[in-house]
């Protein structure tokens, strides 16, 4: 990164921190330096901006963190800020941009919206920045979570990541409607993948399939587990006995999904 500002990356590669890293003829991407078990590398805010624009589209602002902060605010004129759900790792950082830049926020969550934009909604087609934005409600790894459709591209946020799979939020996650929300996705086609955490993807079909296939697998061992452990087994004792592969470190998290599983097999 020069002292003038984050660069273009043409031949970059994830993860590259500080240089916003073309990924299509219409998105680019800004990797935040906050990695993490739940944030892989880091938050990916997405830059989009049409041909011949001299306005973009930021979707994502990430984290408060002042120096990524900076590195947006200095790539130009921003259109509009898009949200694709309450995390702070995607979210926190809203207010320091709209004090730096003015810029509109929407969002489902009237929680996050700032400016006079109004709230976001499904199967909405927005014009800024040269391009055409179609939001798709994708709610399951949280209530208000949105995916965002642009040239044949997809920004799925945290509902499909660029590696691994996904946690169900313990707070409004539903793993009824994330399973609905892959198929949704996953009807869309070969698109590319433009994630939230993690490297972007060649596929959409191809990722949401394989991730429709790990859920029903950890669903039967799920099932597995309960005639074993008994129907009353608490989520905790089944990640004991279903995650051996996976961290202890990150069983805590586990635990989110496993309750969703819960809930899901006892609805």
């Amino acid at each position: 990164m020069s002292s003038g500002g984050p660069q273009q990356g043409p031949g970059a590669e994830h993860p590259a921190y500080g240089r916003l890293r073309r990924v299509t003829d219409t998105a680019s991407v800004l990797l935040c330096d906050n990695p993490g078990p739940l944030t892989l590398d880091g938050t990916n805010t997405w830059v989009l901006r049409g041909p011949g624009s001299d306005e973009l589209v930021v979707v994502d602002p990430g984290p408060d963190d002042d120096a990524h902060v900076d590195r947006i605010a200095a790539l130009g004129r921003i259109a509009l800020v898009l949200i694709s759900h309450k995390h702070g790792d995607h979210t926190d950082a809203i207010d320091r941009l709209v004090d730096r830049t003015g810029a509109v926020v929407r969002a489902v969550g009237s929680g996050f919206l700032r400016g006079l934009g109004g709230p976001l909604s499904d199967g909405e087609v927005i014009d800024a920045a040269g391009l055409r934005i179609k939001v798709l409600a994708t709610p399951g790894h949280t209530a208000d979570s949105l995916s965002f459709l642009i040239d044949g591209a997809v920004l799925t946020a945290d509902t499909v990541l660029g590696r691994g799979t996904t946690v169900i939020d313990n707070e409004d996650g539903s793993l009824r409607d994330y399973l609905e929300s892959l198929r949704r996705l996953h009807g869309l086609g070969p698109l590319a993948v433009l994630p939230g955490h993690g490297p972007d993807l060649a596929d959409l079909e191809v990722v949401t399939q394989t991730y429709l296939d790990h859920r029903e697998e950890r669903l039967n061992q799920v099932r597995d587990a309960l005639r074993v452990l008994g129907d009353d087994a608490s989520a905790r004792q089944i990640v004991e006995h279903v995650y051996t592969d996976v961290d202890e470190k990150l069983w805590p998290h586990a635990e989110w999904s496993v309750q969703a599983q819960l809930n899901y097999l006892r609805e």
